[in-house]
């Protein structure tokens, strides 16, 4: 019994991941991304947690997602409300968990249409 959908082959579907890795539609990332269901993979200049700032949360805000999933990293972590006020500021929902489970959850929600953008922190060993 099917559960979900068929995927629409020309969405950003992530097609695997690893702990210093995820692969959207069959390529590697090594860095951090920022992913949409249509349109490029762009990359996020954030490579570690504790470097985030308010400017990366701008950049995301400016697509005008629903909601955004952030994949922390290895471990899910929290940023600091006040590096969230441009997505707070323009009612755009957030989720915070570990890369794996934000890669699993940007997929679900992106199957089922939803206007999604997973901010993917892949940090370096």
């Amino acid at each position: 019994m099917k559960l979900q959908p068929d995927q629409q082959p020309s969405l950003n579907t992530v097609s695997a991941y690893g702990p210093n890795y995820i692969e959207i539609n069959a390529q590697r990332y090594d860095s951090s991304v920022i992913v949409s269901p249509d349109g490029p993979v762009l990359d996020w200049a954030c490579s570690r947690f504790e470097d985030l700032q308010i400017k990366d949360f701008e950049q995301i805000a400016a697509q005008k997602p629903a909601v955004v999933i952030l994949g922390s990293g290895k471990t899910i972590r929290f940023p600091r409300p006040e590096i969230l006020q441009p997505l707070i500021q323009a009612k755009i929902g957030i989720e915070t968990m570990d890369l794996q489970a934000a890669c699993r959850t940007y997929n679900v929600l992106m199957g089922e249409g939803r206007n999604v953008i997973a901010a993917l922190l892949i940090e370096k060993s």
